[in-house]
């Protein structure tokens, strides 16, 4: 087993383990079984303040009560993924561009995830009928490979994909959206490094990260050896209500990746997924704190604002 298969099994998935680890006594604001099972990496919780129960980190994936609040507009599938799905595991909404969802498997569960009620293809394995899609479909420049997460494959089934998808000569460009660096960063192994090195298209990462106190020595070290290799390195954030809908928090996130030559790509407004309308922020709000931004920081550290209003050619700025 590898050592970052090691490392994901040490990840908090029991929540009164959490909570002891935390040296929490009030358990009274927990959701004790949710559908959506806690799922958080060591690394995060041993970041979180121990006894704080509005640490922005445990707010991200602590099952709370909150969940069970119904508000108007929430809904199960609230980008609509499933009218955008062209086979079991291709989706197709923007020109020029279609995903792939490689696995169910995530290195950590936000609990503000919109595709926390996907229907995902578990039973067959290969990507044989999105593949033949791909092949057939010459409008595709770049395929964005997602999930969960696609680093949750194997070494080997990654380079099988990858291979697949560089052997298609309208392929120009391949994307990950990935946390795993975030939560797992030993993920980017020297394997998986020769792997990319090796692949015709532009790989693009996307990671996703949305307060500073995520970020540390480890994450960017691992980052920059995607880096040497030519690969183009962004970051997505929500804006989560009491996690980093300030000022202050953006900023500093801001800057933490851009002095590691990351460009803070999306800021998103959260998407309406049932359980987690704790979350929201106004748009409004949202505004105004990129408008801040942008008088305190250099253009290219300042995420574009977005939501992704199912049926548009691509997302809705905000601002």
């Amino acid at each position: 087993m590898g050592n970052w298969r090691q490392i994901q099994l040490q990840n908090f998935t029991n929540w009164e383990k959490l909570l002891q680890f935390l040296e929490f006594s009030d358990h009274s604001f927990i959701l004790k079984n949710p559908k959506f099972p806690l799922n958080l990496p060591f690394r995060l919780a041993s970041k979180i303040e121990k006894n704080n129960i509005n640490d922005p980190i445990l707010k991200q994936f602590l099952p709370s009560l909150l969940e069970l609040e119904e508000k108007k507009g929430f809904t199960l599938d609230p980008v609509q993924d499933g009218v955008f799905r062209k086979e079991n595991k291709l989706l197709h909404k923007y020109e020029g561009r279609a995903l792939l969802v490689c696995t169910s498997a995530c290195a950590m569960h936000c609990r503000y995830c919109f595709r926390k009620n996907f229907d995902y293809d578990t039973k067959e394995k290969s990507f044989e009928k999105e593949l033949e899609l791909i092949r057939a479909d010459t409008s595709l420049a770049e395929i964005i490979l997602s999930g969960g997460d696609p680093l949750s494959l194997s070494n080997e089934r990654l380079e099988a994909l990858l291979k697949e998808l560089s052997s298609i000569a309208h392929i120009k460009k391949i994307r990950f959206h990935s946390r795993f660096p975030i939560g797992i960063p030993e993920r980017i192994d020297e394997e998986l490094l020769h792997i990319l090195e090796k692949m015709r298209p532009q790989i693009v990462f996307i990671i996703h990260t949305n307060h500073p106190k995520e970020l540390d020595a480890d994450i960017f070290t691992a980052l920059k050896k995607l880096q040497k290799l030519g690969i183009l390195l962004l970051n997505q954030s929500v804006l989560l209500k009491d996690v980093n809908n300030n000022v202050a928090t953006l900023k500093e996130l801001s800057e933490k990746l851009t002095d590691q030559g990351i460009l803070p790509y999306y800021l998103h407004q959260l998407d309406k997924v049932a359980g987690s309308s704790h979350f929201e922020v106004d748009p409004d709000q949202g505004a105004i704190l990129i408008k801040k931004l942008m008088a305190i920081l250099p253009g290219y550290a300042v995420p574009k604002y977005v939501q992704e209003m199912p049926g548009e050619a691509h997302k809705t700025p905000l601002f």
